[in-house]
C-alpha cells in the first residue's frame, strides 16, 4: 500500500509554534495503543479504496451477490436483545453444487440430506475486539416451538432446517438457548472450499495420523496446508473419534480459529484490493438475512482487522446426556440445563466465556487424564526418571501406580504407550501428554495403560479433556487452538 503524501501545516499550526530559540523542550508524546495504529491503517484501507474509484461498485456488486432469505419472518415472542451481535452460523449439505469430478475426489456421494451439517452460535462483543464461538451438537434435542400450523414437538436440532428452513432454525435455537439471534448466515460446501482457497489454505496441525474412510481424510501427523477440498474432508470427519461428532466438533473449532489466524496475519483485511477478492469469492455461494448487509459485512471485516487468535475463544455446548432416547426422534444428545443457562448467559450480558483464564500451555485431549490408569517403566539407564515421570504424569491428573519398575531389555530408544486396542482413545491422550511418544496396540493388556520411558523423554505436557459429555463447558482460545 503506498504511503500518503505528507501534508504542509496550516499557516494557523505554523504561527502557533513556538520559535526554536528559547524555547522549551517539547513533550513527549505519548505513544499510541497498537489497536489505534491498526484502526488508522483500517482507515487508509478504506480510503484507498474510495480513492481507487472502486468503493461504491464494490459495495454495489458485495450487496448483490449475497442470496437473501428471511429467517426472522412472523417471529413473535422472542428473547430481549443483549449487547454485542450475535449470529447463527449454519452450515448444510450442498454436495447438489458442487462438480461431479470434486463430488468423487471428496466422498460426496449420495443425496443432499438438506439439514445443518454445523451449527454455531458466533457472539461479537459490543467493543468489536472479541469472537465468542458456541457449537450445538447437530443431534442435539430440541423441542420446536409452537408456531401457525403446527403444535410444539421434539426434534433433532439439525433436523429443524429440514422442516422449516431457516425461520424455523432460528426459532428452535432461540428457544433453546434464550439468546436472540441478530444475523443469520448459511454457508454451504461450495462457499466453505471457496473461503479457503481464496485465503491461501488454512494450517492444521495433529500429533496423531488422521484417517477417515468416509470423507477420504488421510493426514499423517505433523502440520499441513489445507485447501478447500481437504479442508472440507477435515472438518467433516466422523469416523475417526469413534464416530463421536464431538471430535469432529472440536475439529471445526480449530479450523476456525486457524481461519481467523490466517485472514488477520496475511494482510488480506488491510489490503483492499484482496478483501474485495475474498468476498466476492465467498459471498457469491452463501445466504443471509435481509439486514446483513454490505455495511454489516464490512463492519465485521473492519472488526477482525483488530482480532489476534487470542481474541477468539471456542466452546461446546455442556452435554448432560450423549444417548438420550426420545419416541419418534430417535437417540439424542441432552444437554446439561445448568450450565448451558450459565453459558447462554454469557453470550447475552457480552461477557467473556472463560473471564479470568491464566495462560498456560495446555493440550486438549479427548478422554480425561483423571479417567487413565497408567504403569510407568524405565527404559533408559538413567536411575530415577521412571519416579520422575510418575510423579508429573500424576501431578497432570494421570491415575499412576505410583510404583515405577525397570524395563526389561533397556536402553529403550523411544518412549512406548502400549494399550488395549479397546482403550485405544485413553491411549492418544496419553500419548498427547509425551511428546514424540509411539502408541502400540497390545490385546488382553487391559483397562491399565503402560509407559516405557524411552532415551527419547524430554517432558510431560499437561493435557485437559475436552469432552462436554462430562458436564464442563470447556473453552479454549484461539491461539491454544492453532499451530504453535
Amino acid at each position: 500500500m503506498p504511503t500518503p503524501p505528507r501534508q504542509s501545516p496550516s499557516p494557523a499550526q505554523r504561527r502557533s509554534r513556538p520559535s526554536r530559540r528559547g524555547a522549551r523542550p517539547a513533550a513527549p508524546v505519548r505513544r499510541k495503543r497498537p489497536r489505534w495504529a491498526m484502526r488508522a491503517v483500517t482507515t487508509l484501507s478504506v480510503v484507498v479504496l474510495a480513492s481507487a474509484g472502486i468503493g461504491h461498485a464494490v459495495v454495489t456488486s458485495l450487496d448483490a451477490k449475497i442470496e437473501r432469505v428471511d429467517p426472522f419472518k412472523d417471529m413473535k415472542n422472542r428473547p430481549q436483545a443483549g449487547t454485542g451481535m450475535n449470529v447463527l452460523l449454519v452450515g448444510t449439505d450442498g454436495r447438489d453444487r458442487i462438480s461431479e469430478e470434486e463430488r468423487r475426489k471428496y466422498r460426496l456421494g449420495g443425496a443432499p440430506c438438506h439439514c445443518t451439517d454445523t451449527i454455531m452460535i458466533v457472539h461479537i462483543s459490543e467493543d468489536r475486539e472479541r469472537a465468542s464461538v458456541v457449537s450445538l451438537p447437530r443431534d442435539s434435542y430440541a423441542e420446536v416451538p409452537a408456531g401457525e400450523g403446527h403444535k410444539a414437538h421434539p426434534i433433532k436440532i439439525n433436523a429443524a432446517y429440514a422442516e422449516g428452513g431457516p425461520n424455523l432454525t432460528v426459532r428452535t435455537v432461540e428457544h433453546m438457548t434464550h439468546v436472540k439471534i441478530d444475523h443469520y448466515l448459511e454457508v454451504d460446501f461450495t462457499s466453505f472450499m471457496k473461503t479457503v482457497d481464496v485465503v491461501g489454505g488454512v494450517q492444521i496441525c495433529t500429533a496423531e495420523p488422521l484417517k477417515d474412510s468416509y470423507t477420504g481424510l488421510d493426514l499423517p501427523a505433523g502440520t499441513h496446508r489445507l485447501m478447500g477440498g481437504e479442508a472440507l474432508q477435515y472438518v467433516r470427519a466422523r469416523h475417526i473419534d469413534s464416530g463421536s461428532d464431538l471430535g469432529r466438533m472440536q475439529r471445526q473449532q480449530r479450523f476456525m480459529a486457524a481461519l481467523i489466524e490466517r485472514a488477520t496475519s496475511s494482510g488480506i483485511l488491510l489490503n483492499p484490493m484482496r478483501f474485495r477478492d475474498v468476498t466476492r469469492a465467498v459471498l457469491g455461494s452463501v445466504r443471509a438475512d435481509k439486514g446483513f448487509g454490505t455495511g454489516e459485512l464490512l463492519d465485521l471485516g473492519r472488526a477482525m482487522r483488530n482480532f489476534s487468535p487470542s481474541s477468539s475463544e471456542f466452546t461446546t455446548v455442556p452435554i448432560r446426556q450423549m444417548a438420550y432416547p426420545v419416541k419418534g426422534v430417535g437417540s439424542t444428545v441432552k444437554w446439561d440445563v445448568a450450565k448451558s443457562e450459565r453459558l447462554f448467559r454469557a453470550l447475552r450480558e457480552d461477557q467473556p466465556l472463560a473471564a479470568h483464564r491464566v495462560r498456560t500451555r495446555v493440550v486438549p485431549v479427548e478422554v480425561a487424564p483423571q479417567d487413565i490408569h497408567v504403569q510407568v517403566e524405565n527404559g533408559t539407564r538413567t536411575e530415577g526418571i521412571g519416579k520422575r515421570v510418575d510423579a508429573a504424569l500424576a501431578a497432570t491428573g494421570f491415575r499412576t501406580t505410583g510404583r515405577p519398575v525397570d524395563a526389561q531389555g533397556r536402553p529403550v530408544p523411544r518412549t512406548v504407550v502400549a494399550h488395549d486396542p479397546r482403550w485405544d482413545r485413553s491411549a492418544k491422550s496419553l500419548a498427547a501428554a509425551l511428546p514424540g511418544s509411539q502408541l502400540r496396540p497390545v490385546k488382553g493388556l487391559g483397562p491399565t495403560l503402560k509407559v516405557t520411558v524411552g532415551e527419547d523423554f524430554r517432558q510431560v505436557r499437561k493435557v485437559r479433556s475436552e469432552d462436554p459429555t462430562r458436564g464442563e463447558s470447556i473453552v479454549v482460545r484461539g491461539d491454544e487452538a492453532v499451530c504453535s
